[in-house]
């Protein structure tokens, strides 16, 4: 099945996109067409619930984990043009069989924010696409990229709607899953996140454990010094869901480091650096707090970093924040 991008003429062709636009509107319309289908069969299929095990970062895995997993292993292997896969439920790098295996190295998250399932929030596939840098066998260390060398990277959301955000590194476009047509359909073309926006992302239920720098930030927004509205909060706790409402709306999503998790939550290359590359092509900002996520060099596939993403206005007020305490310090 080939998702073709649809309807009048001014939209843009899959074809004209180069392999990268093939690749990723080829395999992750399938899946998005396909997860979002697993969603609504729930008590027909009984795909909702735990499988009994948790994956390899110590999250409790869902029967869809699993189903979606194996449905986006088996699509790219499948469309002949990778050869690395680096997946959230696998402790290992899958590498492609030498009879299906191409030139690129591909990083995702099958279902993020699979905590959700069970009470029908808006869950989401991630993920980020590299090329291989060496002629040598295909291994784990090819993955070990830092995001700037990303060639295509999105996400898809399965919410109200079924919508796949794509970057090919020229701007962020958005597609919208016709279920009658069964195809793509171009909504937003080279979307721009806003400069500033009203609103805020966190688990404030970690508050006890912030730094000095977050709890200085949130204060800012909560009781605003120079007499301007508080900013809302948000959080629906997927971070697909979080981060295109952040996108659409502009504002600020944060999982910072803290006590309990010094090295940040978030694993690196298929939830940060994807996400990160998105809001950058946007023009927003994506840092750890010290650097942009995109300049980290990976040490390994499920390295943890702290995640700060948004409209640039706001991600600067908070990184104002972290310089002045660590001046202080």
């Amino acid at each position: 099945m080939l998702a073709a991008l649809s309807a009048s003429s001014k939209l843009q062709p899959a074809a004209s996109w180069g392999c990268w636009g093939r690749l990723v509107l080829t395999t992750w319309a399938v899946g998005s067409a396909s997860g979002l289908g697993s969603n609504h069969t729930g008590a027909r299929g009984r795909r909702f619930g735990i499988a009994g095990t948790v994956n390899v970062t110590g999250d409790e895995v869902k029967k869809l984990d699993v189903l979606s997993n194996s449905l986006v292993i088996n699509m790219l292997q499948s469309s002949y043009s990778t050869c690395v896969l680096v997946t959230e439920e696998n402790k290992e790098a899958i590498i492609t069989p030498k009879d299906k295996r191409g030139k690129y190295v591909v990083c995702f998250d099958p279902l993020d924010g699979s905590s959700n399932i069970d009470c029908l929030a808006p869950i989401g596939t991630i993920f980020a696409i590299y090329k291989k840098e060496t002629d040598d066998e295909p291994s784990e260390k090819d993955a070990l990229q830092p995001g700037r060398n990303i060639v295509a990277a999105g996400y898809a959301l399965y919410g109200s709607a079924t919508l796949v955000a794509l970057s090919t590194g020229q701007g962020v476009d958005c597609f919208m899953l016709d279920p009658g047509l069964g195809e793509f359909i171009l909504v937003d073309r080279d979307v721009k996140i806003k400069k500033k926006g009203k609103v805020y992302s966190l688990n404030e239920g970690y508050a006890k454990y912030f730094d000095p720098a977050m709890t200085e930030y949130l204060q800012k927004k909560k009781f605003p010094e120079d007499g301007s509205s508080p900013y809302g909060a948000r959080y629906v706790g997927s971070m697909v869901a979080d981060v295109h409402r952040t996108l659409m709306y502009g504002g600020i999503f944060m999982y910072p480091a803290n006590q309990k998790s010094p090295k940040g939550k978030l694993r690196l290359l298929y939830e940060c650096n994807p996400m990160a590359f998105i809001i950058e092509q946007a023009g927003g900002i994506a840092t750890t707090g010290t650097e942009a996520v995109l300049d980290v060099k990976p040490e390994n596939i499920h390295q943890r970093v702290p995640f700060i993403l948004g409209s640039p206005d706001d991600v600067k007020e908070y990184l104002a924040c972290v310089q002045k305490h660590q001046k202080s310090s």
